[in-house]
C-alpha cells in the first residue's frame, strides 16, 4: 500500500489504472483510498467492502491525502497558535461597541502576526532547502500564505476597522507598503552604493517612494542629488518643498475633510504652476515626479514596473487624484485599475477576483472565492468567525443548512481530526458550534484510533467533560477488550467498571475467578480491595468483591465474620457453578478450627449447599476424566467428614450452653 500527498486535483498517480481497470474508491476523514478493481462478466458494481458481485482482488492500493497542509511542521504551528487566538475571541465579553471593536482589531492583528511568522519561516526553508522539489513546494506555500495575509489585511481595513473617507487611504497605503516590498530593496541598494546619485536606478528609488506616499524617504534620497549636483540644486529644493507640503490625512489630527481638501487643492495648484512654468523642464525625472504628484495617468502607467501590481497602482492613483475616497467608491476604481493595468494582455488571477470582491465590500464572495482556491479551511473559517463576531453576517444567517460561520468551522475542525495530534484542537472548534458541533464531535471522536492508553485517557477526559455517555462507554469497552486480550485482568475490570458495562464486568469477574482456581491467589489485589460501591454493577462483580473481603477477614482472623460471609455467598446463588466447590472448600479451614465457628444450623446449610452443588454438577457438566473425578471425590469426602465432625461439635456446644 502506498501513501501519497496530492496538491492539485489533476496530479497523476503513477501506476493507477495501468491495467485499464476501473478505479474503486472509499472516502475517509481527510483521505481517499483508491484501488484497481474489476467486475466479472457483466455484473454491476456493488457496495464497497463486499466480496460478492465478482470483485477481483486488487494489486495496488493508494491512500491519497487531500489536506497535505496538516502534515507541514510550519503550518502546524499556524494551527496551534491560531487556536489560542480563536478561543480567546470566543470569550470576549459584551462590552461597549468601541471597546469591542478595538479588541476585534487586536485579534485580527494577532492572526496576521502568526501568518507573517509562518511566511518568514517557510521562506527560510525555501532558501535553505537544496532539494528542488521541496524548495518549490515551500515556495508555493509561501505564495499561498502571502495571499492569505494580503487578503486578511485588506478585510481588516474594510470590514473590521471599517475606515471612513480619509483614514481609509492612509490604511491602504500601509497595506501596500507592507505587501509590495520591492521599493525597500531598491532604496537600500541605492543608498549602499558608493555614489547613490550615479546609480542607474537612483530616480526609480525616489519615484518608488513617492508612489507609496513615503515622502520623507523620497526627500532623504533627493537630498543626495541636492548636495552633489549644483546645477539641479534649485529644482531639487522646489521638488523637496512640494513633497514636504503634500497634505496627508491622519487619524491623530482633528482636521476635517473640508479643511484637508482646501489644503490639497492649494498644493495641487502649486504643483500645476511649476509644471506649466517648466520649472523641471531640464530634468525629465523631476518632471515625471511632478506629473505623478498631479495624478497624471499616462505618467503613472509609464512607471508601472515600480508598482508591480494593479492594487498598488490603485492606491497610488487614489493618493494623487482622490485621497478622500469613500469605501463605497473603491470598487469602481479597483475594477478600472485592474483593466488598465492588465491592458488586455492577460486575464485576472483568482487572487485578483478575491481582492475585487473585497473592494466591492462583498465579504461572502471573498469567502467563496478563497474557499475555491485554498487547499484548506483555515483562512475562511477564522476570518468568517471574526467577521461574524463583528456582526457582519446577521442578515445572511442560512448557508449550507446552517449559518456560514458554523459550516466553515465544522469543515475546518473535521480536517483537524484527520491528523494524529491536531484533533485535540478540533474539539474546541466543535465546542463553539452551537447547532451541530456536538453531533460532529460525537461522530469524529469515535473514529480516533486509540493507539496508546495515554491518548485514550485524553479522549476519555474530553468525553467525560462534555457528558458524552455513549462515547465514554464505547471507549472504555474498547480499552477493556484490549486489556483483556493482553491478559491484564485488573485493567480490563477497571475499564469495564468505568464503562458501567455489567455484562463485560461479569465476564472479567469470571476470568478473575478462573485465574484464582488455577493459581490459588488473586492478582490486582489493590483493585479488588477498593471496589467499594462499584461492585454493585453486576452480581458476579459483587460476588468477586465479597469473596475477596472474605479472604481479608480470614487473614485478619475474623473467623466468625468470615464464616457468616462465606455462608451468605453460598446461599445467595450469585457464585458461578464452576466456583461453588472452591467456595465450599474454603469452609474447611474454618471447620477444622479448635473453636467451633459454624453453628449447627449453619452446618446444615453448608451440607445442603454441598448436595445441591453435586446435583447441579451431574445435570450440567460433561463426564470428567478419571483423575479429575478421583480428586474431586476426595475433596468432597474430606468436606463431608469435616461437616459431620463440626455438626457434632456444634450440637454438643449448643446443648451445653442451654444447660
Amino acid at each position: 500500500m502506498e501513501e501519497l500527498d496530492v496538491e492539485p486535483a489533476e496530479t497523476l498517480i503513477p501506476g493507477m489504472g495501468h491495467r485499464d481497470l476501473p478505479i474503486g474508491f472509499a472516502w475517509g476523514p481527510g483521505d481517499l483510498l483508491l484501488y484497481d478493481t474489476q467486475y466479472l462478466d457483466s455484473d454491476p458494481p456493488i457496495k464497497a467492502g463486499s466480496r460478492a458481485g465478482g470483485f477481483e482482488p486488487c494489486c495496488f492500493m493508494y491512500i491519497v491525502r487531500h489536506d497535505e497542509d496538516l502534515y507541514s511542521p510550519v503550518l502546524r504551528k499556524l494551527y496551534n497558535e491560531s487556536h489560542g487566538i480563536f478561543v480567546g475571541l470566543q470569550k470576549i465579553d459584551e462590552e461597549s461597541s468601541k471597546s469591542r471593536k478595538a479588541q476585534f482589531i487586536g485579534v485580527s492583528k494577532n492572526y496576521r502576526s502568526v501568518l507573517q511568522a509562518c511566511i518568514h519561516e517557510m521562506h527560510q526553508l525555501t532558501v535553505s532547502t537544496r532539494d528542488v522539489a521541496e524548495s518549490n513546494k515551500y515556495s508555493f506555500q509561501v505564495s499561498i500564505l502571502s495571499a492569505m495575509e494580503l487578503t486578511w489585511n485588506l478585510c481588516e481595513i474594510l470590514f473590521i476597522e471599517a475606515a471612513s473617507a480619509g483614514p481609509l487611504l492612509i490604511l491602504l497605503l500601509d497595506w501596500v507598503r507592507l505587501h509590495v516590498c520591492e521599493v525597500d530593496s531598491l532604496a537600500q541598494e541605492v543608498l549602499e552604493s558608493q555614489t547613490p546619485t550615479q546609480h542607474d536606478r537612483f530616480w526609480d528609488a525616489i519615484t518608488g517612494c513617492v508612489l507609496q506616499g513615503r515622502m520623507d524617504e523620497a526627500r532623504q534620497l533627493l537630498s543626495k542629488e541636492t548636495s552633489s549636483n549644483v546645477n539641479s540644486r534649485s529644482m531639487c529644493r522646489i521638488l523637496d518643498d512640494l513633497l514636504k507640503k503634500m497634505p496627508m490625512l491622519s487619524s491623530s489630527t482633528a482636521q476635517t475633510l473640508t479643511e484637508f481638501e482646501l489644503k490639497w487643492q492649494h498644493w495641487r495648484e502649486e504643483c500645476t504652476h511649476h509644471l506649466q512654468c517648466g520649472t523641471f523642464s531640464s530634468s525629465q525625472d523631476m518632471e515625471s515626479i511632478c506629473k505623478i504628484l498631479l495624478g497624471d495617468e499616462e505618467t503613472l502607467l509609464e512607471r508601472r514596473e515600480l508598482m508591480t501590481t494593479w492594487y498598488h497602482y490603485l492606491v497610488s492613483h487614489l493618493l494623487f487624484t482622490h485621497p478622500t475616497v469613500k469605501p463605497t467608491e473603491l470598487h469602481s476604481y479597483a475594477q478600472s485599475s485592474l483593466n488598465i493595468f492588465l491592458s488586455g494582455e492577460s486575464t485576472a488571477e483568482p487572487l485578483d477576483n478575491i481582492l475585487l470582491a473585497a473592494f466591492e465590500l462583498d465579504i461572502h464572495q471573498v469567502i467563496k472565492e478563497f474557499s475555491i482556491v485554498s487547499s484548506n479551511w483555515w483562512f475562511v473559517a477564522h476570518l468568517t468567525d471574526l467577521l461574524d463576531h463583528c456582526q457582519l453576517f446577521q442578515s445572511h444567517s442560512l448557508y449550507f443548512g446552517s449559518n456560514m460561520r458554523e459550516f466553515l468551522l465544522l469543515e475546518y475542525a473535521s480536517g483537524l481530526f484527520s491528523h494524529h495530534s491536531l484533533w485535540q484542537l478540533g474539539v474546541s472548534y466543535f465546542d463553539y458550534c452551537p447547532e451541530q458541533g456536538r453531533a460532529y464531535l460525537e461522530l469524529h471522536i469515535e473514529r480516533i484510533p486509540l493507539t496508546t492508553e495515554k491518548k485514550a485517557l485524553k479522549v476519555l477526559q474530553i468525553c467525560e467533560k462534555r457528558q458524552m455517555t455513549e462515547q465514554v462507554r464505547s471507549i472504555c469497552k474498547t480499552l477493556a477488550m484490549k486489556a483483556l486480550r493482553n491478559g491484564r485482568l485488573g485493567s480490563a475490570l477497571s475499564w469495564s467498571i468505568r464503562a458501567k458495562d455489567a455484562a463485560f464486568a461479569t465476564l472479567i469477574s469470571d476470568r478473575f475467578l478462573n485465574d484464582y482456581c488455577e493459581r490459588g491467589k488473586f492478582s490486582d489485589l489493590d483493585l479488588l480491595d477498593n471496589l467499594g460501591p462499584t461492585m454493585l454493577l453486576s452480581d458476579r462483580l459483587t460476588f468477586l468483591g465479597k469473596y475477596r473481603e472474605f479472604h481479608r477477614m480470614y487473614n485478619e482472623q475474623q473467623f466468625t465474620e468470615a464464616a457468616g460471609l462465606l455462608l451468605s455467598l453460598l446461599t445467595a446463588n450469585i457464585a458461578p457453578s464452576f466456583f461453588r466447590l472452591t467456595l465450599l472448600l474454603d469452609a474447611l479451614p474454618l471447620l477444622e478450627q479448635n473453636e467451633v465457628i459454624f453453628s449447627s444450623k449453619q452446618t446444615y446449610a453448608l451440607m445442603k449447599c454441598l448436595e445441591d452443588r453435586m446435583t447441579v454438577k451431574q445435570e450440567l457438566t460433561q463426564e470428567p476424566t478419571s483423575q479429575e473425578l478421583n480428586m474431586e471425590n476426595t475433596k468432597v469426602e474430606m468436606l463431608r467428614l469435616a461437616l459431620a465432625r463440626n455438626l457434632a461439635r456444634a450440637i454438643v456446644k449448643e446443648a451445653m450452653l442451654k444447660a
